[in-house]
């Protein structure tokens, strides 16, 4: 008798992966990979050889459920696809990408029609305006859990750097009379460093800055930033685009005219 391909696959991961392995930090996909040979004929790949293409792949596949939201909340990256995130971000891609992103905005936003004052474009802070890239390098490109102490301690140094693409698109939409809105989920006692840190990295003449205050603490990120645009609105502003590397940058009630999402595979924020 013979027993389908499928099956016999399965049958064999039972024996070397029980059930309680299929945990969500380890998704079935990744279990599956690990007990595949590679395409070229060489070693297994264990979960290690993220040079194969079966692994490249996957982290491909991986990045893209990423980007469109369909994975929901995750804590850290597959850990096959640390070396993955570590040659996107710090290659050429990753700089392409965010440039096409802002082409985009620059194109919608050069057909708003500016009048009244209240035109108004809202940023996120972190891996939107500015990278953090070198703090991820030194912590695992998002494949270790979240330090808040070691993110403060990096937040004092203020050396994030600007992102070219968004650096360019910020000037521009002030140029063409946009009011600039900076919604951080930075607190506000790091106004100070944020403020410096955006300043050190070129950026200069935004509308307001805001940050969580001690009334936010406990919000979500949707939840806070879709209170702050109400806020905004309320004011009289018309919040026409909004760049943001996070869902949460974006979701929620009231929205932007138009959202624009930047990449960030490192990590996710609710």
């Amino acid at each position: 008798m013979r027993f389908p391909l499928p099956l016999v696959i399965f049958s064999i991961l039972l024996i070397f992966f029980p059930l309680d392995s299929f945990s969500r930090r380890t998704p079935f996909f990744e279990i599956l990979i690990r007990s595949l040979p590679i395409s070229d004929g060489g070693e297994d790949i264990g979960g290690e050889d993220v040079g194969s293409s079966s692994t490249d792949a996957y982290c491909n596949s991986w990045m893209y459920s990423v980007e469109t939201n369909n994975i929901g909340t995750w804590a850290t990256i597959p850990i096959i696809c640390q070396s993955f995130v570590e040659d996107y971000m710090n290659g050429p891609r990753y700089l392409s990408d965010s440039k096409v992103v802002a082409s985009y905005s620059l194109a919608f936003a050069k057909d708003v029609f500016i009048g009244g004052g209240k035109d108004a474009w809202i940023f996120d802070a972190d891996e939107t305006l500015i990278s953090n890239l070198q703090y991820y390098a030194e912590n695992g490109y998002g494949s270790e859990i979240f330090n808040e102490t070691k993110w403060n301690e990096w937040v004092v140094l203020s050396a994030a750097t600007a992102l070219p693409a968004s650096l360019e698109l910020y000037n521009d939409l002030k140029s063409l009379g946009f009011k600039i809105m900076i919604l951080t989920g930075r607190g506000e006692g790091q106004r100070e460093l944020t403020q410096k840190n955006l300043n050190n990295a070129g950026y200069s003449g935004w509308e307001k800055l805001i940050l969580r205050g001690e009334g936010d603490g406990g919000k979500t990120a949707v939840m806070y930033k879709s209170e702050k645009r109400a806020m905004l609105e309320s004011e009289g502003y018309t919040i026409h685009g909004s760049s943001g590397d996070q869902w949460s940058d974006l979701s929620g009630s009231p929205t932007a005219k138009r959202s624009f999402k930047l990449p960030n595979p490192m990590y996710y924020i609710a």
